[in-house]
């Protein structure tokens, strides 16, 4: 599974937008490799932010 596929999981399971932060803490992955997922899932359209700095998965 990639950091990306962790990252929408976490989000998904937690069911409420979250910060790279809360990301980390859920995961367990470095904060450099989600804040790249995160970058790499915003150019997809994959994630948005309904609150500043959270992110959750689009529908």
């Amino acid at each position: 599974m990639s950091v990306k596929d962790d990252v929408i999981k976490a989000m998904k399971e937690n069911g409420k937008p979250m910060s790279a932060g809360e990301v980390e803490k859920a995961t367990g992955i470095d904060r450099k490799e989600i804040d790249k997922a995160f970058k790499e899932l915003k150019a997809e359209g994959a994630i948005v932010s309904p609150v500043r700095c959270k992110w959750e998965p689009a529908d």
